[in-house]
């Protein structure tokens, strides 16, 4: 399967093999194997450095990703985990700010493989354990870690105590998994959703929220209160407006602070999050330069992200390539409010079968120009007639990106999107490799 990737290491490929014949068993939900499989490796996850804990829909990975920046920039060391790998599994692991060396993840992963061996753990129970043996091991001044899927039931929801908690911008995806009929939760979708995000939220530690629609943000307060933590929410307690700044405000004042590097209204708002955890946690200090310096450094690939000179690239001539792994409709949403600004565009998609056509291209319907349907590498992907519905256009098929792009017409720019799994083999091909 393509989520669990091949390394150029023996070592590194011998766990992959062993995390790809992994599977959730049948039915079973819950933080107890997590927990145990914590527990007989001396439960790392309640040594870990200071940790900022982000979930959320969308926006949570480029959350973290400024969250990093920001710390780094004020000169600490920081761990970071954030997921899903795009090329290398290496990238969902970073120790004191650069990605796992081969050697000590084989060595990790063997271990937790080894320890578990019995309890039949998830890839992801696995991967999550293993990041927190590494950073329970090597010092740091923070860790930045984010949900997998969800939050209430997320493996990384085992972790006690956090310096602040935040949820980045909600809505509705993994639906199979998230929506999942259960007694005592909230009915109404996207307030179930809230719920499940929020209950990442810690004791006494500040939960940090984007502004919701009213009965998503009922279901975070209610949530909250029964676990007893201090909710600061966009909207309430801190607020941004973006314009040629983002004009930031909370109790503790006003700054403006410059656009990120990444484009989108939506990566400024992200950004903004990032410094209302930074303001309500006590665990580190940090300026408004470094603030500042982090938000325009930030770098996040696939995410409506400019292609650079490559094998992909040159088969487009002069034109831009956008590349973005958006496969629900905020993300949608998000990119055509990008695109408002830029040429047209031919969109090459490639979607997970479980996944909604109509999430990108409605919101794309007038900056369209043409579509091209390639697969999702290692996934049951869409065919080019379940597309046809939600165009007016014609939808060809191609076997792989390259077909796809020395195929388009002369004019207009470059889309491709749809899944993150295409994302990572479009920066393969490119020679774009996340470092």
């Amino acid at each position: 399967m393509r989520d669990f990737a091949i390394s150029e290491s023996p070592a590194v490929q011998a766990q992959l093999d062993r995390l790809g014949a992994l599977s959730l068993p049948s039915g079973r939900l819950g933080l107890d194997t997590v927990r145990e499989l914590c527990a007989r490796l001396g439960n790392p996850q309640d040594h870990l450095p200071p940790v900022f804990h982000v979930a959320g829909t969308n926006g949570k990975g480029s959350t973290c990703t400024y969250l990093r920046y920001i710390l780094e920039a004020e000169g600490l060391t920081v761990h970071s985990a954030t997921k899903p790998h795009l090329v290398r599994y290496n990238e969902r692991i970073r120790i004191a700010g650069k990605l796992i060396e081969d050697d000590l993840l084989a060595a990790l992963l063997k271990e937790v493989l080894d320890a578990g061996a019995d309890l039949e753990p998830s890839f992801f129970e696995v991967t999550t354990v293993a990041t927190f043996l590494a950073f329970a091991r090597v010092p740091a001044d923070a860790c930045v870690i984010e949900t997998g899927l969800g939050g209430r039931l997320d493996a990384t929801n085992v972790m006690p105590t956090a310096a602040v908690c935040g949820i980045a911008t909600l809505g509705i995806d993994h639906e199979a998994f998230l929506l999942t009929p259960e007694e005592g939760v909230p009915a109404d979708p996207l307030a179930r959703i809230a719920f499940e995000k929020a209950s990442i939220a810690k004791p006494g530690v500040p939960l940090v929220t984007m502004a919701y629609p009213d009965h998503a943000a009922a279901a975070v307060l209610e949530t909250v209160a029964r676990i007893g933590a201090p909710v600061i929410m966009r909207g309430r307690e801190w607020d941004a407006e973006v314009s040629g700044s983002i004009l930031y405000r909370d109790a503790q004042g006003e700054l403006s602070l410059p656009l990120p590097a990444l484009p989108g209204v939506h990566q400024a708002e992200n950004a903004a999050l990032a410094v209302t955890m930074i303001r309500h946690q006590n665990a580190v200090q940090v300026t408004l330069g470094a603030m500042s310096k982090g938000i325009v450094d930030a770098r996040w690939p696939a995410r409506l992200q400019r292609l650079g000179h490559g094998p992909i690239t040159g088969l487009a001539g002069a034109r831009t390539v956008w590349l973005d792994g958006g496969h629900n409709p905020d993300a949608g949403l998000a990119i055509a409010r990008h695109l408002e600004s830029q040429p047209p565009v031919h969109l090459i998609m490639g979607m997970l079968a479980n996944k909604d056509p109509s999430a990108i291209l409605e919101p794309l319907a007038d900056r369209a120009l043409s579509i091209s349907v390639v697969p999702a590498p290692g996934h049951d992907a869409h065919r080019p007639e379940d597309f046809a519905p939600f165009t007016g256009l014609p939808v060809r098929s191609f076997a792989t990106v390259p077909e796809a792009m020395a195929a388009l017409p002369a004019e207009g720019d470059v889309l491709i999107a749809g899944s993150l799994y295409l994302a990572g083999e479009v920066l393969r091909l490119n020679e774009e490799i996340p470092a």
